[in-house]
């Protein structure tokens, strides 16, 4: 495979790294331009690609993204190897095989927190437990995990969250932990443990407890969804120092635990519905750590309150069942390595080794553990994928053909089969959404139910189930729509903390679904939908920075300021915005985000996350594809005549760069621009290949703007191009 585009984020050598650092100074000097740029416009891009170059590129992604579909017609995808995943999957696989720093790994706090766990009693129940995964089976999958740490340990002597991302102090404390807790003794494995103790020591100024601690913390803020799992790995590996409080006798750990804040697991006895009336300081879908970590925290460093104490003792065994209840029966939380293994290390820490939860979290990690040792951040997204993949190739002409109608009736069925029928246990959301996935530890969401409403949309708005289906999605969406009119993630309500918040791409993801189904809702239906249209709208404007852009929240970008990623962001709303009638929108709003889109482009053409970002295929999909939709409205006649004079050309060269990218089609490497919980990257292989086929597509033919045809009723968003039979 020939060599990638250049991206922001990447692991550099430090050869590399030299030549970026005096290349700074040049960038900063220039605007982040070029050096070539002048000041009113950018040097021209290669040659504008004639039409067969353009086919041909669009034929070999078609079909590349088709043969990439499982026996059963739909896309699973790939998510990258995470370095977070395998130190935290390895700490939670080492604490129940009950080897620890025992089995030889070196000594890296004066004698391991599991050992004293094992001395203790704690893990040797798990041991003579019996279980498809116990003994040499958690062994080779310990050793695994760490011997891939090792390998893929960046040489400053941290980690990224992917193979391609520069470190963190969050994935290199957890690494370190690992490697710390269950590491072997020989040489390979002593040298990474002391280059990731050296990284550790300038990222917190200091090995102690309080500095480790207060550096964690720093990086979260107010969240503790993260930042106290990660100090509680610290403690279970012994790196937080002694905690003198902390009674061995009775198999506890004492390693600091008092720099571990307590989470409030008591509020998980209360009904669900109360949840977001309690202002919990973790996000609505870490309830399951809640209550693990809390229990552990609790056990290893009891309060001095002694109401408090009487109080979490009343409800321990009751937010325990709670917790057994609302794991999937694949027994992966969110189909989530991270989450699973904290569940997993917290319960035995806990003094819970043996419980139902813990055997089917360890079997779940067992599953998703991959041949070179490592794990993923999540199973997989194939739901998301598959919808991404249906609505790219929708936009091409006569894409239907592609497909046998048995294979169109396949993947119309599956989508149905994705959608929930009942209230979830995990969120208590209500029944009509999809979920990430077809696995059990999916949870519907406000991405992946727009992605599904205008995938069978796609496939088919008069089709058998489809009106049906799409009226409970539409529902279920203009159910979650907050106060403020814009769309979060989960749950309704959940405002406190940035991920439960309302999200501009959310938001504008649901518009575009509810145009499309909006003329053939029941009118009731229809009626609620427009009002929340427009409050939807209203979000967006206030939404906008003054520059003209929209952040988003499950996509960044690791070389932007604050890993934000506007081009994503603004692309997305701006294509959101496009499926409106004229009457719905708010031309000015629409204006700054082209012109924003238009003067983020790169001089080679492409687009990175922000200004003066290194471009990826993902990024510069992204924007074509928004540009192009967006130039083909009546009403962006004023904008490409007047205030944007550059439109055109930016959607030309965004062609251009996506077809020299590919290799014409024939190579499509992933960026890890993907956002998971808490700061967490990663990498899709799928991405690539779906984004730059739907930009081509939109930038060929104008596709796309079905959706707005059907919302306004009266044609008025055709473009003049000519209509393939992606519109449904």
């Amino acid at each position: 495979m020939s060599a990638r585009p250049a991206r922001g984020g990447r692991r550099q050598t430090p050869a590399a790294e030299a030549d970026a650092t005096a290349a700074a100074p040049r960038r900063e000097a220039d605007g982040g331009r070029g050096a070539n740029a002048g000041p009113d416009r950018k040097p021209k891009a290669a040659a504008e690609p004639g039409r067969r170059e353009r086919q041909a590129t669009l034929e070999r992604l078609t079909a590349d993204l088709l043969a990439a579909r499982t026996a059963d017609g739909h896309w699973t995808g790939e998510l990258s190897s995470s370095a977070l995943s395998t130190a935290t999957a390895v700490v939670a696989l080492a604490l129940v095989r009950g080897g620890g720093s025992g089995s030889g790994a070196p000594s890296d706090a004066g004698g391991g927190a599991l050992d004293a766990l094992v001395r203790g009693g704690v893990a040797r129940s798990t041991r003579n437990r019996s279980s498809s995964c116990a003994g040499g089976a958690l062994d080779a999958l310990v050793r695994g995990g760490v011997a891939w740490l090792v390998r893929t340990q960046n040489a400053d002597g941290g980690w990224g969250d992917t193979t391609d991302s520069p470190g963190n102090v969050s994935t290199t404390a957890l690494c370190w932990a690992a490697l710390a807790s269950a590491g072997t003794d020989d040489a390979p494995c002593r040298a990474a443990l002391d280059r990731a103790r050296d990284r550790m020591r300038r990222a917190a100024g200091g090995l102690g407890p309080r500095a480790l601690a207060e550096t964690i913390g720093r990086r979260y803020g107010k969240d503790r969804t993260f930042s106290v799992p990660i100090l509680t790995v610290l403690a279970l590996a012994g790196l937080l120092g002694a905690d003198e409080r902390a009674g061995r006798e009775s198999g506890r750990v004492g390693s600091g635990w008092g720099h571990v804040p307590q989470l409030p697991f008591e509020l998980a006895a209360v009904p669900p519905a109360w949840y977001r009336w309690l202002r919990l300081p973790v996000v609505s879908y870490a309830l399951p750590a809640l209550i693990a970590i809390g229990q552990a925290r609790h056990r290893q460093r009891p309060t001095r309150n002694p109401l408090a104490r009487l109080a979490r003792r009343a409800v321990r065994a009751r937010t325990l069942r709670r917790l057994e209840a609302i794991q999937p029966r694949g027994g992966g939380f969110l189909e989530a390595t991270p989450l699973t293994s904290f569940v997993v290390m917290s319960l035995v820490a806990a003094g819970e080794p043996a419980h139902p939860v813990v055997e089917r979290g360890v079997a779940f990690l067992a599953r998703s553990a991959r041949a070179d040792g490592s794990w993923p951040i999540d199973t997989n997204l194939a739901t998301w994928v598959t919808t991404l993949s249906v609505n790219a190739l929708a936009r091409r002409p006569g894409w239907r053909a592609r497909l046998a109608p048995g294979e169109r009736e396949a993947l119309r069925r599956w989508l149905l089969d994705q959608q929930y029928r009942e209230r979830h246990v995990y969120t208590d959301a209500a029944p009509g959404g999809w979920a990430w996935t077809d696995l059990p530890g999916g949870v519907p969401d406000a991405d992946d139910t727009p992605g599904a409403l205008l995938a069978l949309h796609a496939l088919g708005a008069g089709e058998s189930g489809h009106r049906e289906a799409a009226c409970a999605g539409v529902g279920w969406l203009l159910d979650l729509q907050n106060a403020d009119g814009g769309i979060p993630t989960f749950c309704r309500g959940w405002g406190a903390l940035p991920f439960d918040r309302s999200s501009p791409d959310l938001t504008a993801h649901t518009l575009r679904a509810w145009a499309a189904w909006r003329p053939a809702l029941p009118a009731a239906l229809r009626a609620r939908t427009g009002r929340a249209t427009a409050r939807a709208v209203r979000f967006l404007e206030r939404a906008q920075r003054s520059d003209g852009a929209w952040i988003p929240l499950w996509f960044g970008n690791q070389g932007a300021p604050d890993d934000a990623n506007p081009v994503y962001g603004t692309a997305r709303v701006l294509e959101g915005l496009a499926a409106l009638c004229d009457a719905e929108t708010v031309p000015a709003t629409e204006r700054r985000a082209v012109r924003w889109l238009v003067d983020a482009q790169g001089d080679d053409g492409g687009w990175g996350g922000a200004p003066g970002v290194a471009p990826s295929i993902e990024e510069t999909a992204a924007a074509v594809s928004a540009l192009a939709t967006f130039r083909q409205l009546p009403r962006a006649g004023p904008v490409a005549a007047g205030s944007v004079p550059g439109l055109e050309g930016a959607v030309t060269d965004g062609v251009r760069w996506l077809i020299d990218a590919t290799g014409g089609g024939q190579r499509a490497d992933p960026a890890p621009i993907g956002l998971y919980f808490a700061k967490l990257w990663y990498s899709e292989a799928l991405y690539p290949r779906i984004f730059a086929l739907g930009a081509l597509a939109a930038a060929e033919t104008g596709a796309g703007l079905e959706e707005t045809a059907a919302a306004c009723g009266d044609g008025s968003a055709q473009p003049t191009a000519a209509r393939g039979d992606g519109a449904a």
